[in-house]
């Protein structure tokens, strides 16, 4: 092997004869008749398995240039990279998964840990957004996805056992709530990780973030812009920095207004549709009824939504209404959502670039930060 190339696991040739059967040292009787010993894609119907070598004549590169495509390195030009999978799908070239493993260390699997309950997981939106985009990014590459799920302690000290005893090559975390440490543990075990979000009372290497401060704060200009001045806002989780930093932009555009503490009634919940309909009732059985709402995500205003429906509240002539994701959710709600946009299917794309990238060695951002804006619909 050179360079750490991929060898072939190309079956050994088999033993020619010499007059004895294979199986005994009984010799073969003069009157005996024995099948020849063909070679692979001489007429037996096998054909031996394409190499590398043959992938990069094909592709009309090195070897090694082949190789670094075909083990998932970034550090090739695009035009090089379609040349070679279009000749390992020409070839129908498959690597050798054991081989690789034994020159690389590596499993050729990483993890995405979503610290949820798997209803929620598979329930939302939003982690079938993070997820398809991991798996966009992931499919170019050797690595193969393993999801998994840390919604309770028990669970959580599951998955940090397993992920430090070499099962994969790298982790993606999801949904990190204070005061899970499972970053700070992978980090302190030299465990490549990517986190999707800050953390409370953590600084991960490597962190892919929205700005959901701006975000917040757009939401609550937009609803002041028409107007509103009686703002309840349904904040998300504040034992994540995602809910927290929400509800800080919107206080910093009623702060701009002149509107600090005036007009605003703050009501918590979970990023879930029960929590949206639990923080809408708290909110309304506090005293006048708010002319504008802004929910922390977008299934919390599906729930809020109801509740005002059944208070007899008319969205948006007498209150007018703004999510957080821009899920597909908005375009099939009576009226129609409005929402702050947050890019998660690039979210996804960016976390597994990044964590391919260190994984492979590269030098990496600690910290890069998506943006949000609104989208106008009928809600407000």
């Amino acid at each position: 092997m050179h360079n750490g190339d991929v060898e072939d696991g190309s079956a050994p040739t088999e033993p020619t004869d010499t007059g004895h059967d294979a199986r005994s040292t009984r010799p073969i009787s003069s009157g005996t008749r024995v099948g020849a010993v063909r070679e692979p894609g001489t007429g037996t119907g096998a054909r031996r398995p394409p190499t590398i070598d043959e992938v990069a004549r094909l592709a009309g590169v090195g070897r090694g240039t082949a190789s670094r495509v075909v083990n998932g390195s970034p550090q090739v030009s695009p035009a090089t990279r379609a040349a070679v999978q279009r000749a390992v799908e020409t070839l129908g070239y498959v690597p050798n998964r054991a081989a690789r493993s034994l020159v690389t260390r590596r499993t050729d699997t990483v993890a995405l840990v979503v610290s949820e309950p798997g209803d929620r997981v598979f329930g939302e939106p939003y982690f079938g957004a993070i997820v398809r985009g991991v798996g966009q990014r992931l499919s170019g590459s050797p690595f193969q996805l393993l999801l998994m799920m840390a919604g309770t302690d028990r669970e959580r000290a599951h998955v940090a056992d397993y992920l430090t005893e070499q099962h994969v090559d790298g982790v993606l975390l999801l949904s990190l709530h204070a005061p899970d440490d499972l970053a700070a543990t992978l980090d302190a075990r030299g465990v490549p990780t990517v986190c999707g979000s800050r953390v409370v009372g953590s600084e991960p290497r490597c962190v892919v973030d929205v700005d959901n401060r701006a975000g917040g704060r757009a939401a609550a200009v937009h609803l002041l812009d028409r107007g509103r001045r009686r703002l309840a806002v349904l904040t998300g989780p504040q034992d994540m920095l995602s809910g927290r930093e929400r509800l800080a932009g919107a206080r910093e555009a009623l702060a701009a207004a002149g509107l600090d503490h005036e007009g605003l009634v703050v009501a918590f919940g979970d990023y879930s549709e029960d929590s949206g309909e639990r923080a809408m009732r708290d909110v309304l059985s506090l005293g006048p009824a708010p002319d504008a709402v802004f929910a922390a995500s977008d299934l919390m205003a599906v729930g809020a939504l109801r509740v005002l429906r059944e208070a007899g509240m008319r969205v948006p002539d007498d209150v007018a209404l703004v999510g957080f994701d821009d899920s597909p959710v908005c375009r099939h709600t009576d009226p129609a959502l409005t929402s702050v946009h947050q890019p998660v299917e690039e979210m996804g794309r960016v976390m597994a670039d990044l964590l391919i990238a260190t994984i492979a060695g590269e030098p990496v951002p600690s910290r890069t930060v998506l943006p949000a804006r609104v989208v106008v619909r009928t809600s407000a």
